[in-house]
């Protein structure tokens, strides 16, 4: 009898155990590359690294993250500089892309001739490498060959130095990402799209609502999660873009089309920023924290409201 309820127990306990332990790889790998250097970096941004590399790094407390924003910092001067044209950059980029991709979804939502060669077209940027993709761009950007300068010649204009300007070097970047991420979006749209059922539709024509309300009272709303999901992931790319600037002007002329994680990249080398390096990290982390939970509670409020 004792031996049953002993078999039993055991039994009971690894039943209980078994879910962690299913988990237990994913948690140590998420801890190993995730949590631990996110800590790591933290804790790094609080020091500033010895000249010799032997010697211990001294600590500075918040001092680097005073000099990030301080404008007569050499750090601090490009850094509040590069922190608003990333803002700049995300918040176009993502209120011109995703509606475009919703619009685009709604247009390719319906029977057409050559649906699939349309849907092929507007996806395929996406599946482009990203150097690729900016070496195409940069060709057409060319200020003396290139395709568009050239169009804009030809009806008697001048043209422009498209990445050489730096008033607009920031836009040609943008017009870039934007088509780019625009059909990777669009895909999203369309499943969610084909996931609403016609019978929502046919009870709204029932009704009288027109198109526009069939929109707007039915569509959206059951969008909201999808939106959701592209709102994150899109804030999430724009702030991580980095080899298109690469191939489009280093971020320059002096820094004007530059990029919070590409100005990461090119201080890295030097062994005085690590400290800076560490605490600019920190700051885009928590600016896509505050990006991604104001995402959340803006569509969770709006779904109590509903």
């Amino acid at each position: 009898m004792a031996g049953t309820v002993s078999v039993s127990l055991r039994k009971s306990l690894f039943a209980r155990l078994l879910p962690y332990l299913l988990i237990a790889p994913t948690l140590i790998l998420v801890f190993i590359f995730t949590v631990y250097p996110a800590i790591n970096s933290v804790v790094d941004s609080l020091y500033k690294p010895a000249r010799n590399a032997r010697d211990p790094s001294e600590y500075v407390g918040l001092e680097n993250y005073v000099d990030l924003f301080n404008p007569d910092h050499y750090i601090g001067s490009a850094f509040v500089q590069i922190i608003g044209q990333t803002l700049t950059f995300s918040i176009v980029t993502v209120l011109v892309s995703v509606p475009l991709a919703l619009l685009f979804a709604l247009l390719l939502n319906r029977k057409m001739p050559l649906q699939g060669v349309w849907r092929f077209s507007l996806f395929y940027p996406s599946l482009l490498p990203l150097i690729g993709a900016a070496s195409i761009w940069a060709f057409l950007f060319s200020d003396t060959v290139g395709l568009i300068n050239t169009v804009v010649r030809s009806f008697g204009g001048r043209g422009a130095n498209w990445i050489g300007d730096p008033n607009i070097s920031l836009w040609a970047v943008i017009v870039v990402n934007i088509w780019k991420q625009v059909g990777y979006y669009m895909i999203f749209y369309l499943a969610g799209l084909q996931g609403i059922s016609r019978d929502f539709y046919e009870a709204a024509e029932l009704d009288g609502a027109n198109g526009w309300q069939q929109f707007y009272y039915l569509t959206l709303p059951l969008l909201r999660r999808t939106t959701l999901f592209i709102l994150v992931i899109a804030f999430t790319f724009a702030f991580q873009t980095v080899e298109q600037l690469q191939v489009l002007g280093m971020g320059g002329p002096g820094n004007s089309s530059n990029l919070l994680l590409f100005y990461i990249f090119q201080t890295i080398p030097e062994r005085r920023n690590w400290g800076y390096v560490n605490a600019m990290s920190v700051v885009l982390v928590l600016i896509l924290l505050v990006f991604t939970v104001s995402n959340f509670a803006l569509f969770e409020r709006g779904r109590e409201d509903d």
